[in-house]
């Protein structure tokens, strides 16, 4: 069954639990639609398997029926990436109801679960990013229509490696959200929590030509800093073709805005940043999940020394 009828078939207690929970997720942390169906299908998940057990509350759950419907759901064939998720599901429903009093205790505070398996990003060499960026000033055009895009591909561009922003932060920017005097970012990034991230000269530049010579030509209307040849705001899917169309125009590994977001990263702790301020300037909420780039580096450096060193 799939997870509006297996909600129906919940035990009331639990079946109101579930939906307290879903707006929680939404209104209070700010989840994303995404991440809202996906914990929601879990934790619904688990409470079919806890009713299952003979549990009619949220009260009821217990290390056991946790551990029990992660086992279950192995036995199903579940990826070790999905594995990780309930865990996270499970833990983050468990402290919910404790806090409101649904639950005498929280199980989900004794519930492990292996790290997913993370492999290690496809980067840029720096040479390359710089390739990437320029591409679009690369092709001639005639047409002020064309010209206009190009100048909005080049400033999509730079941005994106100058501040390794995620691609709908990228989308969701306003022309209001540029401080040009400190050459800042204002950015919105998961959970709607708000940073700031500083950008170079040439996306300073780009960024100039794009809003004075490209976007009035697209555009005299709204708030949004990049926008499509019909002036509405530039979405996701047009975005990650303007990389990909860049990197095949100059020859390079395909790549996608998420790339360049890795590759940013990575050339940051190349040159010599702190591990903390790329956090900050990424909007991880975690550490580890800055630390994965280390390992990029760390790779490219045994890459070079397998390929250079004489005694590899």
């Amino acid at each position: 069954m799939g997870t509006r009828e297996l909600h129906e078939t919940l035990p009331a207690a639990m079946r109101d639990a579930a939906d307290e929970f879903g707006l929680h997720l939404a209104r209070v942390e700010n989840r994303s639609k995404h991440t809202v169906r996906a914990y929601m299908g879990d934790v619904v998940s688990l409470l079919d398997h806890a009713a299952r057990d003979g549990c009619a509350a949220p009260g009821d759950l217990d290390i056991t029926v946790l551990r029990g419907w992660l086992a279950a759901r192995l036995r199903d064939g579940a990826a070790r990436t999905s594995q990780a998720r309930r865990a996270a599901a499970a833990r983050s429903f468990t402290a919910w109801a404790h806090q409101q009093g649904l639950a005498g205790i929280d199980p989900g505070t004794q519930l492990a679960s292996a790290r997913a398996h993370r492999d290690l990003p496809t980067v840029l060499r720096s040479d390359q990013a710089a390739e990437l960026v320029e591409a679009p000033a690369a092709r001639a055009a005639d047409d002020p229509l064309e010209i206009a895009v190009e100048l909005r591909d080049r400033a999509v561009l730079e941005v994106l490696y100058a501040t390794g922003i995620r691609v709908g932060e990228l989308c969701g920017l306003d022309l209001t959200d540029i401080d040009d005097g400190r050459r800042v970012l204002r950015v919105f990034g998961k959970g709607a929590k708000e940073r700031t991230v500083p950008y170079g000269l040439p996306a300073q530049r780009a960024l100039d030509a794009w809003r004075e010579h490209g976007r009035p030509r697209l555009s005299s209307r709204g708030e949004a800093l990049f926008v499509g040849v019909k002036g509405g705001r530039l979405q996701p899917t047009v975005v990650r073709r303007i990389v990909s169309a860049a990197a095949q125009a100059r020859g390079l590994p395909h790549i996608s805005p998420h790339g360049l977001r890795h590759s940013a990263a990575t050339h940051l702790l190349d040159g010599g940043a702190d591990l903390r301020a790329v956090q900050d300037l990424l909007g991880h909420a975690s550490l580890s999940s800055t630390q994965i780039y280390t390992h990029v580096s760390t790779e490219r450096l045994r890459a070079a020394f397998r390929q250079a060193h004489p005694r590899a």
